[in-house]
């Protein structure tokens, strides 16, 4: 199973809100960064999906022949 990086940005967004509601912006920044860190990891593994599928459709076509 590949890390999609939901959890980093459900963490992110709540240090982002704890940072905010306290006032405390070190937690809001970590949160923001966090938040960052998870969607860099959403795309890289819908890049990674995608290239599997390409792959994979490439190799069908060489069998068919």
């Amino acid at each position: 199973m590949t890390d999609s990086g939901s959890m980093d940005k459900i963490k992110g967004k709540a240090k982002e809100v704890t940072g905010k509601a306290t006032g405390d912006n070190g937690t809001q920044a970590e949160g923001i960064f966090d938040q960052v860190v998870g969607k860099v990891k959403e795309v890289a593994s819908d890049v990674k999906d995608n290239a599997e599928d390409l792959i994979e459709d490439v190799k069908e076509k060489f069998d068919k022949k």
